[in-house]
């Protein structure tokens, strides 16, 4: 028998799910846009974007201080706010972001043109979808971690394969960067994912680029 406190407490879940979702959507979104860095950096030279993505950082940092303070910057005070799970509040400053841009930054740095690519498309699209698919469908829970799945760490595998598959890499190679990936993404290090994954991952194409 399901009681009126049972149904009251099932919905509340649901919309705490849904809500969930949308943020985790919302902060994905925003991920992925680093994507559009490999074609930048190709079109007006690494350094002139290196530039663009210091000027970034530089902008996100001084809105989240003014926002620990209690003030606000618009636009990106709102936006972040938007993509923050509750989790991030705890913190004085939400650090995704500046982990994210600084992983970004460091591949365009250490690794040739290509291996940065795959890199920052592992980081864009990989880390995204694992996240995604994970906490709307993600039903089988890796050994030992609370909040990582089976199936977020296929999404995560077959979207970095198949983008690797697509640039000048072998097969066997797409499949050592997928699972160098996959393997990064499902340690539960927080944000500080945005730098391992994309450094592993251009390490491991790296390796087939000498």
């Amino acid at each position: 028998m399901v009681t009126a406190t049972g149904i009251s407490v099932l919905g509340q879940n649901k919309k705490s799910i849904a809500k969930e979702i949308r943020t985790e959507l919302i902060r994905k979104s925003i991920h992925m846009t680093v994507a559009l860095v490999p074609p930048c950096a190709a079109f007006i030279g690494r350094i002139p974007t290196l530039f663009l993505l210091a000027a970034g950082l530089i902008a996100y940092s001084f809105a989240e201080i003014r926002r620990a303070q209690g003030l606000r910057i618009p636009f990106i005070t709102g936006l972040t706010a938007a993509a923050a799970r509750p989790a991030d509040f705890q913190d004085r400053v939400i650090l995704g972001p500046i982990t994210l841009c600084a992983g970004v930054m460091a591949c365009i740095l250490i690794y040739s043109e290509t291996a940065a690519a795959a890199a920052i498309y592992a980081l864009a699209f990989g880390d995204s979808l694992s996240s995604i698919v994970g906490k709307s469908i993600g039903k089988i829970r890796l050994p030992g971690m609370t909040r990582k799945t089976l199936e977020g760490s296929l999404a995560c595998f077959f979207a970095v394969f198949f983008i690797t598959l697509r640039m000048s890499l072998p097969a066997y190679a797409a499949v050592l960067v997928a699972l160098t990936a996959a393997a990064l993404e499902a340690v539960p290090v927080k944000d500080l994912d945005n730098l391992i994954l994309p450094l592993g991952s251009g390490l491991a194409a790296s390796l087939f680029l000498l």
